[in-house]
């Protein structure tokens, strides 16, 4: 490889469906999706633990049907769809333990969430805190490269898995690439690692079949290079894992499902939670928003953070950060979005504009592995408010 001047690497990781916090994050929002087929209304705060052969649900869920939701019968069903069917990985979706530990909303959260109650007559935000949405012209998702090509690998390695490609794999699985950047710009992919679960075979087989694997996956990306290196199963063996490796809970790949630490979080975990909950909903709108900035070709890349106070339906703030990449002054596209003609940002018009009460061809346990945003199912991957945007700005 010549030399070129790095300006610096970066690094970002995904983990599989098998991951077992993924499979927490799945469970809960499984339940979620069940709510909302019975009742669009329904208040869903799921969490969902896992460990060896035990999965427990605790939560507070609200919803005019929750007579037809069996959680366990959706547990079971989303632990088989992951491929966790066999008494051997010591969780099994036919035989776990399973507790139930829901119960009903708060009638302090309730009021002031609930249109019509409280200090305003409109829905306000389910709590306080800060969100960020973030998009990048690196990749064709308008996502940073590392956590792009981190899920593209082990989306691609579960579709091999399931078709029984490599018969040896088992569910639970990690990549991790570190991408070369040169004044931004992604140049080469310096390291590429892989520990995937594994039956008891030879690491030189896994090893052969995973690289290849890889560079079938990046090499349409450009930027593998003869230096690239590959660590695939570094510690020589990956046979225990999943619950039975490490306890789950729904919540803890924050990173993993935004940008893969690329921008800003505001700490919000995403699954197990309907959209009144600001801390999903408002995530999602700000990746809209960031992702129609950067489609328009108003920057290069672009952040934005939304502040809410729970119970108020006006943001308290709105800020874009543009990083210096910006056609025109960042102060200028905040103007755009708090005029709310193009997006609105208060909780029950972003709830309609993206239809999150009724999910039309995704549900939300879509999300819940591999991602929550770069992938073109989603409504906030839209990028429809491109000429508005234009228009507005007089560009």
């Amino acid at each position: 490889m010549s030399k070129i001047r790095v300006d610096h690497v970066f690094t970002s990781e995904s983990v599989s469906e098998g991951h077992p916090d993924k499979v927490c994050d799945q469970i809960s929002d499984a339940i979620l999706d069940a709510c909302l087929a019975q009742d669009s209304k329904s208040r869903v705060a799921c969490e969902t633990l896992t460990t060896t052969n035990l999965v427990v649900n605790a939560g507070e869920i609200t919803c005019a049907g929750w007579d037809n939701v069996d959680p366990e019968a959706i547990a079971r069903e989303v632990c088989r769809d992951i491929g966790y069917d066999r008494e051997e990985l010591e969780f099994c979706s036919e035989t776990f333990e399973y507790i139930n530990r829901l119960h009903g909303q708060s009638p302090d959260i309730s009021q002031g969430v609930t249109e019509g109650e409280g200090l305003f007559a409109e829905q306000g935000a389910g709590d306080q805190g800060m969100m960020f949405g973030y998009a990048s012209n690196a990749t064709e998702e308008l996502m940073p490269a590392p956590i792009a090509y981190s899920h593209r690998l082990l989306d691609e390695l579960q579709k091999i898995r399931k078709a029984g490609t490599l018969s040896y794999l088992r569910p639970d699985s990690k990549s991790q690439v570190s991408v070369q950047h040169v004044e931004g710009k992604p140049v080469a992919i310096d390291t590429v690692v892989v520990s995937h679960q594994t039956d008891d075979v030879s690491l030189e087989q896994i090893r052969e079949d995973l690289i290849k694997v890889c560079k079938d996956v990046l090499a349409p990306t450009g930027l593998l290079k003869d230096e690239t290196e590959y660590f695939i199963n570094p510690t020589g063996k990956f046979v225990i894992g999943g619950p039975h490796g490490d306890a789950g809970l729904t919540g803890r790949k924050i990173i993993v499902d935004t940008y893969g630490g690329v921008g800003s979080h505001g700490g919000g975990a995403f699954s197990g939670k309907d959209p009144s909950k600001v801390d999903r909903s408002a995530a999602y709108y700000s990746r809209y928003a960031a992702k129609n900035i950067v489609a328009a070709g108003l920057a290069d890349k672009c952040e934005i953070q939304v502040a809410y106070a729970i119970g108020v339906p006006k943001p308290l703030s709105i800020n874009v950060d543009t990083y210096g990449t910006g056609r025109v002054d960042d102060h200028r596209i905040e103007e755009v979005l708090k005029a709310g003609e193009i997006f609105d940002f208060r909780p029950s018009a972003l709830i309609a504009d993206l239809e999150l009460l009724t999910p039309n061809g995704w549900s939300y346990r879509d999300s819940a592995a591999y991602g929550h945003f770069g992938r073109p199912q989603f409504p906030w991957e839209k990028t429809d408010k491109v000429d508005a945007l234009l228009k507005a700005i007089n560009l």
